[in-house]
């Protein structure tokens, strides 16, 4: 099954962190992996969600 892809804000949103963080973490090579698609950058849902998963607790 394909699933969409997110953009940093529904990563954001998923995580409840402000967008300007997901901005920061790509910048300072942390968090969930993403793709640039052009000038775009993408994330799959399931690495999300497997970057979070990975984390000890208290950690963000």
């Amino acid at each position: 099954m394909i699933r969409n892809l997110w953009g940093p804000s529904e990563v954001a949103n998923y995580l409840g962190v402000p967008l300007n963080t997901v901005y920061q973490w790509r910048c300072r090579g942390y968090g969930p992996a993403g793709r640039k698609i052009g000038k775009y950058v993408r994330y799959k849902p399931e690495d999300v969600e497997r970057w979070f998963e990975s984390l000890a607790e208290g950690v963000i």
